[in-house]
């Protein structure tokens, strides 16, 4: 049975896709059978996995046009996507129905067997899209970086988690706070860090101990439309997302030399 997990912020920049892609990557490297799924009108995680936007979609699935097994597309970075175009943006005047809010959780059901990890990408805003992402998921990571604006956009969150676990899916796991572009030399990083505690303690979760460092590599793999695992395995990046897997899930990293950072 497929571990399901939501990365999620309500601010966008924070390193959502990039995770998602990166992992993506990771759990390809240790040979898990691995569903991406975008869930942002804007369908950067679909373009940075190198899937196509003009087949069929997520919209597709969850509005009854399509079966989701049909959606599904298989690409060069060892991991399956379901993809997203503009044409989701309509999703919340579309899904007007009772229980519109369990859509995703019921069209996963048939496919749940056939991964290991099935990885949502939600859009920044709290739409009933992120809603369905999270009573779909097992597990929840908000990446965030170490800025105020950021901060902000957490806070907001919480009173949507809180309501979730309390009446949608009490099986959900807010596994942490993800760092990202995170930097520990600058004062503005080790203050925010320190709110960031605070946020957590009341999400009754965690500042996860895997940082993502800056990487220009980061920046560089969408464009080739690559997981960082394939694009550079070696890069400041990819050795964290390696490391945050193994504090996530238990997936050890297998040895490989370090290059110098691009």
């Amino acid at each position: 049975m497929a571990t399901v997990l939501t990365v999620t912020n309500q601010k966008g920049g924070v390193g959502k896709t990039t995770t998602i892609c990166a992992l993506c990557g990771v759990f390809a490297a240790h040979k898990k059978k691995v569903l991406a799924i975008d869930l942002d009108p804007q369908g950067n995680m679909t373009f940075s996995l190198g899937a196509k936007d003009d087949g069929i979609t997520i919209h597709n699935v969850i509005t009854g046009k399509a079966d989701i097994k049909d959606a599904i597309q298989h690409t060069s970075n060892n991991c399956d996507v379901i993809s997203s175009n503009i044409l989701l943006s309509g999703s919340e005047l579309e899904l007007t129905n009772v229980g519109r809010e369990y859509i995703l959780k019921e069209k996963l059901e048939p496919i749940m067997g056939d991964y290991d990890y099935i990885l949502l990408d939600t859009p920044p805003a709290l739409s009933i899209l992120t809603i369905n992402a999270y009573i779909a998921a097992s597990d929840l990571i908000i990446p965030m970086t170490p800025e105020i604006l950021s901060l902000q956009g957490i806070a907001q969150l919480r009173d949507t988690i809180v309501a979730v676990k309390k009446y949608y899916n009490k099986e959900l796991n807010l596994r942490g706070i993800l760092l990202t572009k995170y930097n520990p030399r600058y004062l503005l990083t080790r203050e925010v860090e320190d709110l960031v505690e605070i946020v957590a303690k009341q999400l009754d979760s965690q500042i996860l101990k895997t940082k993502i460092g800056t990487s220009i590599s980061a920046a560089e793999a969408p464009a080739h439309q690559q997981t960082l695992a394939i694009y550079d395995p070696d890069s400041r990046a990819s050795v964290d997302y390696f490391s945050l897997a193994e504090e996530l899930y238990g997936l050890k990293r297998t040895k490989q030399k370090k290059k110098t950072e691009k």
